[in-house]
């Protein structure tokens, strides 16, 4: 969804804040060496970002996050992004944007973590504490976080598309039973708060340890499954078990996080422009989905 007739780089960058926020002019612009899809992230200095959404969907989420993180931030045990000046569109560049505090901490990769178990449990926790905020006046599922938090009937149709385009390639007889079996788990609850995009991207590591969780753009307060992605695309064994027994969710939850999880593996490895071995580890990912509906049905 990136937009290529918008050209972010580290001059439209300095532009920017040297008009609209002079006091920090003398600072110097450089990318971070990881700065996401959806967003463009550059190093302001040594202890700030600038982030600009990269499409015009995006962008949405920015007045989201200035206007919620603040209140979010204090309830939970880690770290979050803490935003300091919004932007306006201006230089050819059509968004609002943002300055954020820099976060220290590495992205979430297993070699970089002491004990997989002891980082389920504690981003298990995060999540419950997440889910306790009061959800009054919160962002209801919509466009600006791509319906996450909603029903998972919005992606009806894109999902049977990429189940019927991996024939061949996956048990699609499976996939379909797994995909209509989250569609009947239907979500009964009170909206509570989730996080929409709980990857190991946007989760920081210090010292072996969870040190922050980032990237709150697909948040909003609704069902919360779509947070559980995180224990079929990155924990596995043990790690899964002590997350799924940590976040105490019931079984229709765990079902729609299936699908949540099914749902995006299955368009990815179906879309044109994955990679092959891109491809490979969301078919893996959709592997374990199908075993793990096969092991609790």
């Amino acid at each position: 969804m990136h937009n290529p007739d918008v050209d972010i780089d580290t001059d439209l960058v300095r532009r920017l804040v040297g008009t609209q926020f002079p006091e920090w002019r003398h600072l110097p612009v450089r990318p971070v060496a990881f700065g996401g899809w959806d967003n463009r992230t550059f190093h302001l200095g040594d202890e700030m970002t600038v982030r600009l959404p990269s499409a015009a969907p995006y962008s949405l989420q920015v007045e989201k996050e200035h206007s919620w993180l603040p209140r979010l931030a204090p309830h939970l045990p880690l770290p979050i992004p803490a935003p300091l000046a919004m932007g306006e569109p201006a230089a050819g560049y059509p968004w609002h944007w943002s300055v954020y505090r820099w976060i220290e901490g590495e992205t979430a990769r297993t070699a970089r973590i002491g004990d997989l178990r002891a980082f389920a449990v504690t981003l298990a926790d995060f999540l419950v504490a997440l889910k306790r905020i009061d959800p009054a006046g919160g962002p209801a599922p919509g466009r600006h976080n791509f319906y996450r938090g909603g029903p998972l009937t919005v992606y009806d149709g894109e999902t049977r598309q990429a189940i019927a385009a991996l024939e061949g390639e996956i048990d699609t007889q499976v996939a379909t039973t797994v995909w209509e079996a989250a569609l009947a788990a239907t979500w009964h609850g009170s909206p509570v708060w989730f996080h929409g995009d709980v990857a190991s991207g946007n989760l920081l590591v210090e010292d072996g340890r969870l040190s922050a969780v980032i990237d709150f753009g697909t948040s909003g307060v609704g069902d919360p499954s779509c947070d559980l992605a995180i224990a079929w695309t990155f924990f596995e064994g043990e790690s899964r078990e002590a997350f799924r027994t940590r976040i105490a969710v019931d079984r229709a939850t765990w079902a729609r996080g299936r699908g949540w999880t099914l749902w995006k593996a299955l368009i990815t490895a179906a879309g044109h422009d994955a990679n092959q071995a891109e491809a490979e580890r969301q078919r893996r990912v959709i592997d374990e989905v199908l075993a793990d509906h096969e092991r609790w049905a």
